[in-house]
């Protein structure tokens, strides 16, 4: 699949590397006053609806990578998002119509707070963040993008999980009229995803609001988007509109539709192979040889890192657990 800048992107849209680093320096930071999720703050994180707006008041944040990000076309065009297609560039161009906002989210299940929430009321009690990770999907290729979201650590404190809740499980919009790539029979929808309350709560993962800085677009999940930096991509489930604390664990959307190819925990692991092809190298999308065809096959290899790189903060997560059979 070729890298390509659509048509309909100009110029003067696609932000440089080297520009974008520059500008982060002179991006101020705001505190926290307050943190209850009805009442929200004035000084809360706004999330504007227009596309591309900027966003404010966001703060560095001490996880990120020192990586340099790939460029704003390749995230943007370059993605996995099959409720829009499953091909790369489908999400690009089938959501450019698509409107998320207004935004709801309904939580239920083992918590004390449960009910649908307005996406400000579950963005605002929080300070927005930048974190530079790490993006490695199973088919072996990978980017460094810089997200803006707020901890979901500190979300899921605000719904006070009871004892019983064991896994924190998300689900995506079904609206096939919306969406295009539902009416497809590749998946059973609505996409599914799950972690355990332990990986839920501990502080690398995010729900990423934007990137490089700006409203997240429709392709790469709009209007909120799970991340997780030490699994494969799709455990990041986009577009979400239900959190549910369950005390028992999900079939997630893969293992249901692949299981012995697709796993509940999918961590980043280059000793455990798919089926279908290794998972002990990747593809740096956007590494190509000046000149060359920007394409998965002409960026350049290198050795994967188990949990993605960020071992150091989560492997206490699975000590004891056979990574193997729990892939």
């Amino acid at each position: 699949m070729l890298i390509r800048k659509p048509a309909d992107i100009r110029p003067s849209e696609i932000t440089s590397r080297e520009n974008y680093l520059n500008r982060r320096k002179f991006i101020q930071s705001t505190a926290l006053a307050g943190s209850s999720l009805i009442a929200g703050t004035a000084a809360g994180s706004i999330v504007p609806e227009e596309r591309r707006a900027r966003l404010t008041g966001v703060e560095t944040s001490e996880f990120s990578t020192s990586e340099a990000p790939n460029s704003y076309t390749d995230i943007t065009t370059y993605n996995n998002y099959y409720e829009f297609g499953t091909n790369k560039d489908d999400p690009f161009r089938n959501s450019q119509e698509f409107e998320p906002r207004p935004w709801s989210i309904t939580v239920s299940g083992h918590a004390d707070k449960t009910g649908t929430f307005n996406l400000e009321d579950i963005v605002k009690p929080h300070v927005l963040q930048e974190r530079i990770y790490r993006l490695r999907c199973v088919e072996a290729w990978s980017m460094v993008i810089p997200w803006v979201g707020i901890p979901l650590a500190d979300v899921i404190k605000q719904f006070a999980p009871q004892s019983a809740a064991k896994y924190v499980v998300f689900r995506t919009l079904n609206d096939r009229a919306r969406m295009p790539g539902q009416r497809s029979r590749v998946l059973r929808w609505p996409y599914i995803e799950a972690l355990t309350i332990a990986e839920a709560a501990n502080p690398l993962p995010i729900l990423a609001v934007g990137l490089y800085g700006e409203v997240l677009p429709n392709q790469n999940g709009a209007p909120i988007r799970l991340i997780v930096p030490w699994k494969y991509g799709f455990k990041s489930i986009k577009g979400i509109v239900s959190i549910d604390f369950s005390e028992t664990r999900p079939r997630t959307s893969w293992e249901i539709a692949a299981p012995h190819e697709y796993g509940f925990y999918a961590n980043v692991n280059p000793n455990v192979d798919h089926p279908r092809w290794s998972q002990a190298r990747e593809r740096r999308i956007g590494s190509a040889p000046q000149g060359a065809l920007q394409s998965i096959f002409g960026a350049k290899k290198q050795p994967t890192l188990m949990f993605n790189g960020y071992g150091e903060q989560v492997a206490h997560l699975y000590d004891g657990l056979d990574l193997r059979r729990n892939f």
